[in-house]
C-alpha cells in the first residue's frame, strides 16, 4: 500500500487506516436494469484514513470516474437550508450584499435564499462579502488548496460559511456508509478549525442541525481573533471527549460496517423465509456500499424505489436489484419498505400514506 499524503495538511506518512470496505461499487454509477452484473462494477477500493497530525478523516484513494444521475433534492435538505440561512441572518453575520457559492455535485443551492435577502454576485474577479459552501468542500481531492480558494474568495471583512456532515455524528451513530468514492474528507470541527487556521481564517461561530444525524454549519472570518463563541467551545469539547480524531475511536466504524451488513442480510433472509415481501426506498450512495457489503440480490430485496427519473430503469451497482418508480412501489404493496435515508421519513409518510406502518428505518443488530 502506497504512503498517503494527507489531503488537509500535506504531511507524509501521517495517516492511519481506520475503515476498510475492500472492493466496492462506485457510488454514482447505476447500470441499466437489464444489463448483466460485471465483476468490474465492484472492483473499486474504498477506505478511510485519519491524519495523526491534523486530525482530518479522508478517503484513502479513488479510482472511479464521476457518473452520477442527478437525484431529487429531499424536502429535509430544503427545509434545513432555509433554517440555516435564517439562523445566520439572526446572528448578524450576513453582512454586505454580494455572495459566491461553491456548490455540491449533488445539487441544492442557497443562492435563491440569499437573493431573497438582497444578495447578488460580486463583480468578476472580486471577493464576496458572503461565501457559501454546503457539502461542496468534501468533493475536493486537494483539500488544502480548495479551502484556500474559498478563503481567497471571501472579502477581508466577509464571512465564509461551510456546512458539513459531522464526523462526530458519523461515529456516534455508526454511519460507516457515509464513506463513499468522490467524498474526499469527513470533517470534525477540530480538524476544520486547524485547516482554517492554515489559510488565515478563524472560526467565528458554529451551529448544529439534525440533518443526517448531525450537521454543522461554521462561520469563519479572516485574521486572528481571540473570541471563540460558546457553541464552538462546546462542540470542540464534545469532540475531544469522544476522541473524534483518534484512530481507535474511528476504528469503531469497521465493526459497525461488518455488523450492519450481516444484520441486514440476516433480517432480509428471515423475511424471505416467512414469505414477506421487502422493497427499499432511496437509491442513495449510502445504500450502494451497504447492499454490496450485505451481498443482496432481488431474492432478498425485490427492488428500490427512487423519485429520481434518471435512476429509474437502472439497478443498484454490483447487484441485480432494480430501481423503480414510487408508483411501482405503491402498486407492489410490499409488506415492508426499508428506508435507506431516515431523514426522508417525514416526507415519504406524507407522500405515500398507503405505506403507513411499513417503513423500516433501522435493522436490529447484534450486541
Amino acid at each position: 500500500m502506497a504512503t498517503m499524503i494527507c489531503r488537509g495538511c500535506a504531511a507524509g506518512s501521517a495517516t492511519v487506516r481506520v475503515l476498510d470496505l475492500g472492493s466496492t461499487p462506485a457510488a454514482d454509477h447505476f447500470p441499466l436494469a437489464w444489463s448483466a452484473i460485471d465483476p468490474r462494477e465492484s472492483a473499486h477500493p474504498l477506505a478511510m484514513e485519519v491524519c495523526r497530525r491534523c486530525g482530518l478523516a479522508q478517503l484513502a484513494e479513488d479510482d472511479t470516474t464521476p457518473d452520477e444521475p442527478r437525484g431529487v433534492e429531499p424536502l429535509a435538505l430544503r427545509n434545513q437550508a432555509a433554517d440555516a440561512v435564517r439562523t445566520v441572518a439572526e446572528s448578524g453575520l450576513l453582512c454586505g450584499d454580494t455572495v459566491l457559492e461553491f456548490g455540491s455535485p449533488h445539487g441544492g443551492s442557497w443562492l435563491g435564499l440569499l437573493a431573497d435577502r438582497g444578495f447578488g454576485p460580486p463583480p468578476p474577479g472580486r471577493p464576496a462579502s458572503v461565501v457559501l459552501d454546503c457539502f461542496g468542500l468534501m468533493h475536493e481531492g486537494r483539500q488544502r488548496a480548495a479551502l484556500r480558494e474559498r478563503a481567497n474568495a471571501t472579502a477581508s471583512d466577509g464571512t465564509l460559511l461551510i456546512q458539513f456532515h459531522s464526523l462526530a455524528a458519523i461515529v456516534t451513530h455508526g454511519q460507516w456508509n457515509a464513506l463513499r468514492h468522490g467524498h474526499y474528507a469527513y470533517y470534525s470541527l477540530t480538524a476544520l478549525h486547524r485547516m482554517l487556521h492554515d489559510v488565515g481564517m478563524r472560526l467565528s461561530t458554529a451551529w448544529e442541525f439534525d440533518l443526517y444525524g448531525g450537521t454543522v454549519l461554521v462561520a469563519a472570518r479572516h485574521g486572528v481573533r481571540s473570541y471563540t463563541s460558546p457553541n464552538v467551545r462546546r462542540i470542540l469539547a464534545v469532540e475531544n471527549a469522544l476522541g473524534v480524531c483518534k484512530p481507535r475511536t474511528l476504528g469503531r466504524l469497521q465493526r459497525g460496517a461488518d455488523d450492519h451488513a450481516r444484520a441486514l442480510h440476516e433480517w432480509l433472509d428471515t423475511m424471505a423465509h416467512r414469505g414477506e415481501c421487502v422493497y427499499a426506498y432511496g437509491a442513495s450512495s449510502r445504500a450502494v456500499a451497504l447492499f454490496s457489503r450485505a451481498r443482496l440480490d432481488r431474492g432478498l430485496l425485490r427492488a428500490v424505489a427512487d423519485a429520481s427519473t434518471s435512476k429509474q430503469g437502472r439497478r443498484m451497482p454490483g447487484t441485480d436489484v432494480p430501481i423503480i418508480s414510487p408508483r411501482q412501489l405503491l402498486d407492489a404493496s410490499p409488506d415492508w419498505v426499508l428506508l435507506t435515508l431516515p431523514d426522508l421519513l417525514p416526507e415519504v409518510r406524507r407522500d405515500y400514506p398507503a405505506l403507513q406502518g411499513r417503513w423500516i428505518t433501522d435493522i436490529p443488530r447484534r450486541r
